[in-house]
């Protein structure tokens, strides 16, 4: 395997599958299967889990809700997505532990990072709840965050799409795919990759970004690999 320890970046809207709201089950049986046999040829795996198929935070300030409170809906609601991937990777026989940037003893531990790698070592999934536990922060800074913290080796962004675009390829057929691009690229063009607190966060840390499309079976694992799929975001070449 190219990486040994890596975090994957989930959407909430991912795990709806073709709902509109809510967590589809197959759809999370499908990711915590490719998880589950990333973690079996030895990888290490930490993830963070967005919150957008039940409460997004920025949704709700447009609507005239206060921006704060809207955000911890937002954490609330990825909590309900861990502990749901909790669920379906231990099925699987995967000891998982989720850890919660908002104490909830009862249902998460608590966020400490020497722990978080401590889980890591113990060949443990760790899952990242609740963001970074402050309010306008999404959680691509969340993964950009505890990547660094836990030295992870890359970001593996799981999208619906096989990469990064110069403009929409669900709406342009003339849609132009990167194959890799550097930081200031993303910065600079405007490209909704990660947003920008989180892409100018691995750059300062050198860590290595790789959109790739979730759904077609076998890409998490092909990625840990060294394959070539998606997009690479990385320093700019010399």
């Amino acid at each position: 395997m190219k990486y040994k320890r890596i975090l994957l970046k989930l959407s909430g809207e991912a795990l709806a599958g073709d709902q509109s709201f809510g967590i589809d089950g197959a759809m999370l049986t499908k990711v915590s299967q490719e998880i589950s046999d990333l973690h079996n040829l030895g990888v290490e795996v930490a993830i963070v889990v967005g919150g957008g198929n039940i409460h997004r935070g920025v949704a709700g300030a447009t609507t005239g809700m206060d921006r704060s409170t809207s955000d911890y809906m937002g954490m609330m609601a990825t909590v309900i997505n861990c502990l749901a991937l909790q669920d379906h990777l231990e099925r699987k026989n995967i000891y998982t532990r989720v850890l919660s940037a908002i104490e909830m003893k009862e249902v998460a531990e608590p966020y400490i990072r020497r722990r978080a790698i401590r889980h890591l070592e113990k060949k443990r999934v760790v899952i990242f709840a609740a963001g970074t536990g402050n309010p306008y922060f999404t959680t691509d800074t969340t993964a950009a965050l505890r990547a660094n913290e836990i030295n992870a080796e890359v970001i593996m962004k799981a999208t619906k799409v096989d990469g990064v675009y110069d403009k929409d390829p669900m709406k342009s057929s003339d849609a132009v795919k990167f194959d890799e691009l550097s930081y200031i690229d993303v910065l600079n063009k405007g490209l909704k990759v990660m947003d920008s607190t989180a892409i100018s966060l691995c750059m300062d840390n050198n860590l290595d970004i790789i959109i790739f499309n979730m759904f077609e079976s076998g890409n998490i694992q092909k990625v840990a690999e060294g394959e070539t799929i998606g997009t690479l975001i990385t320093k700019a070449k010399s």
